[in-house]
């Protein structure tokens, strides 16, 4: 396929260890017939060949099997995943070699990094903040650098500056690198999947790195997103749902103007949308009006145990 590099564009010594393959495929669970398939019609791998004229395929060959094979498996279209296969060669690339183990990241570690970019946000250092991000990133995958480090961090310093321990503009220059981050993250994230879901803000929200977030995720789970952000009127919101149809509706709401303020905008965004979409809402406001949530019908977001009922 044009644009894709084969795997034999990635450095290998001749000593690394190669596999026929029916090896190839017990070690990354795809199937000889998908194997050639894959390669015939998306050229995927480019395998060497023996002199006998077998195919051969290298330790990084096997690992990107895995990586296309756990894509869909996850409802990513292999036409999509294909399109994908530069970027995961780099990621492999980047890898420790096969045998060398790269040290765990463990708690400790980081805890260290949230106190150093809180550190480094108390002292208005923003280049500080984005080489700690950085370093953390080239250590986690994606998604768990989101999990573990981005997400707490801007909780924090969202509580920081609610209590008045932080300025606007200490919390901005944290939130502007972490945002930053999110899109580079969604930009390389998986974008196929069966089932599909609009995300939005309130029309008058402009804290959108919740909803970033919650796009990471659905994504890396095979759910397509379209991803509206801030400040999205509730008229143009149905229009794009009753154009889409999509399976899902998320919405996020941080600001909290009060519960009349949030029933009167909450209503307008059901409203708008077919009857019986199905509509998620979430962030600091939404789970201070819980009540308002459940009787206009919409699901309420409240914490991790929720994402298992919002992909079923």
């Amino acid at each position: 396929m044009k644009g894709l590099v084969p795997t034999s564009a990635v450095t290998h010594t001749m000593a690394e260890r190669t596999y026929r393959i029916h090896i190839a495929a017990e070690l990354s669970g795809v199937r000889v017939e998908l194997i050639r398939a894959w390669e015939r019609r998306y050229g995927i791998l480019t395998p060497e060949r023996t002199p006998s004229g077998y195919r051969v395929y290298t330790e990084r060959d096997v690992a990107l099997l895995k990586r296309l094979k756990q894509l869909t498996d996850e409802g990513v279209a292999i036409s999509e995943a294909a399109r994908m296969v530069p970027r995961l060669l780099s990621e492999l690339a980047s890898e420790p070699p096969p045998g060398e183990v790269r040290p765990a990241v463990n708690g400790a570690q980081l805890e260290a990094w949230k106190a150093a970019m809180l550190s480094a946000a108390e002292d208005y250092d923003q280049t500080r903040v984005s080489e700690i991000l950085d370093e953390a990133l080239s250590a986690l995958p994606p998604l768990k650098a989101y999990e573990d480090v981005l997400s707490p961090v801007q909780l924090e310093v969202g509580d920081r500056w609610h209590a008045g321990l932080l300025t606007v503009a200490q919390e901005h220059l944290v939130s502007q690198m972490v945002r930053m981050r999110m899109v580079s993250m969604l930009h390389g994230a998986p974008k196929g999947g069966r089932r599909h879901a609009v995300l939005s803000c309130f029309p008058e929200e402009q804290h959108e790195i919740g909803l970033l977030g919650a796009a990471l995720r659905l994504r890396h789970a095979g759910v397509r997103v379209t991803l509206l952000g801030q400040r999205v009127p509730a008229a143009d919101l149905g229009r794009v749902v009753t154009r889409l149809r999509p399976d899902l509706v998320g919405l996020s709401c941080v600001t909290d103007e009060g519960r009349a303020a949030f029933e009167s905008m909450l209503t307008a965004l059901v409203d708008a949308m077919p009857r019986g979409q199905l509509v998620w809402v979430g962030g600091r406001a939404a789970l201070a009006h819980r009540e308002v949530c459940a009787r206009i019908g919409v699901r309420l977001f409240e914490d991790e145990r929720d994402w298992t009922r919002l992909l079923e």
